[in-house]
């Protein structure tokens, strides 16, 4: 039989300093203002709380017991839309640096706004904690102007490499973040072509390469319908030069609508790249339920591996209602997409060796505004604990409806 115990939280702190009422294996958390849950799934343990008109669900996952190399991954949402930007941001800003205290060093931070071209230089003016950040015009759908996901990792180091990456140590292992990259280029096929090209340059520059060690990439794309050719061609383009090809591999990846501060940039890219010693990559493929990317023209892996000696971390790219002819699921029904883009998701991390219970962060893309309130109710009865937003951003083909990623963490003990 499962015990439970319950925690009583003022205000946000660590779990560790709240006071303990009842211990046992399944956690209940309630405050004073709203009831908030937490839940330990093998050692990722799962929290939500509210404090000041602001949700923070946060999963974290312990590869040595606990003994200081937590990670922890955050979503936090206002709650309440009427609340003008300046005092919402106040509100994010403000408790990113408690998570920060509490969760150890920030990896990367990435930041949802309702509307880029005037809240970003606001953001950037009031928001510098010293590590990767990326920006990106894609409402939360709670009807409030701003979210944020924070990923933190105790006893992690971050040094500036220049304006666009960040090099994240901990471990041994060194993760090279380049994020909020940007084009002058014309055109969403060149500004791909310069920016792919740019972070093939800075990894060069750390004695790494785009083939061989970057892991993840995401490419948001201001007007996808449109643009989004541009940008298959485009990568294609740089992925010749570079061996990407459907003989070699490829990169996990996103390629999702997001608007940027200035009108004239298509493209906005995200990436990240890993290196050290012991580190292991393999790709995800779900043949069972997804075909290769590359039977449709386009070049990215639906998933991918990475190993270290402690822990496993799996990059889920951007998956919707696809069968494993590349077809479109479930054309015009929401529900039967998000379903099938679920079921998708879980053979991929199936194929990792987790399932939904090792996942902390999931980002939801909703084309429709007015699906918001059917898919976040389905995502609350499937994961009612998990860190998730909901964003409005349309997928790469009209006919998909939803698109969702996840990242997974979990410990190996070197198994």
């Amino acid at each position: 039989m499962m015990n439970i115990f319950f925690i009583l939280i003022n205000d946000y702190l660590p779990l560790r300093d709240a006071k303990i009422i009842l211990f046992a294996s399944f956690v209940k958390v309630y405050s004073p203002k709203n009831a908030i849950f937490a839940e330990i799934l093998k050692l990722m343990l799962y929290t939500s709380l509210t404090e000041r008109e602001i949700l923070i669900r946060t999963g974290r996952c312990q590869p040595d017991g606990g003994a200081g190399h937590t990670e922890s991954f955050s979503v936090l949402t206002p709650t309440d839309a009427l609340e003008p930007f300046e005092v919402q941001l106040e509100l994010l800003v403000d408790n990113i640096r408690k998570l920060i205290t509490a969760e150890g060093s920030p990896v990367m931070i990435r930041f949802f706004l309702s509307d880029p071209a005037n809240q970003s230089v606001m953001l950037r003016e009031r928001f510098d904690f010293g590590c990767p950040v990326s920006i990106i015009g894609q409402a939360p759908l709670n009807g409030t102007k701003a979210g944020a996901m924070v990923w933190c990792r105790k006893g992690a180091v971050s040094c500036r490499v220049n304006d666009r990456m960040y090099k994240v140590s901990e471990g041994g292992v060194d993760e090279y973040w380049y994020t909020g990259g940007l084009s002058d280029r014309d055109g969403s096929y060149s500004q791909t072509v310069s920016l792919l090209s740019d972070l093939s340059s800075e990894l060069e520059a750390q004695g790494l390469t785009l083939e061989e060690n970057c892991v993840r990439t995401w490419l948001f794309v201001q007007d996808i319908d449109v643009n989004y050719k541009g940008v298959v061609d485009g990568r294609n383009t740089v992925f010749d030069l570079h061996g990407l090809t459907p003989d070699n591999h490829f990169i996990a990846s996103t390629g999702i609508e997001g608007r940027m501060e200035n009108h004239h940039n298509r493209v906005m890219l995200d990436a990240v790249a890993v290196s050290g010693s012991g580190i292991t990559v393999k790709y995800l493929y779900g043949e069972s339920h997804l075909n290769r990317t590359s039977q449709y023209g386009v070049r990215f892996e639906r998933g991918t591996v990475v190993e270290r000696s402690d822990r496993r971390y799996v990059y889920i790219s951007g998956t919707a209602s696809i069968d494993n002819k590349g077809k479109i699921l479930h054309e015009g029904d929401i529900v039967r997409q998000t379903g099938r883009m679920i079921e998708n998701v879980e053979v991929l991390l199936a194929e990792a060796g987790c399932g939904f219970s090792e996942v902390a962060p999931m980002i939801v893309y909703l084309r429709d505004t007015a699906d918001y309130a059917v898919v976040n109710r389905m995502f609350d009865e499937r994961f009612p604990h998990c860190p998730r937003i909901i964003v409005q951003a349309p997928v790469c083909r009209p006919g998909w409806l939803v698109e969702m990623e996840c990242i997974a963490v979990f410990p190996t003990n070197g198994d």
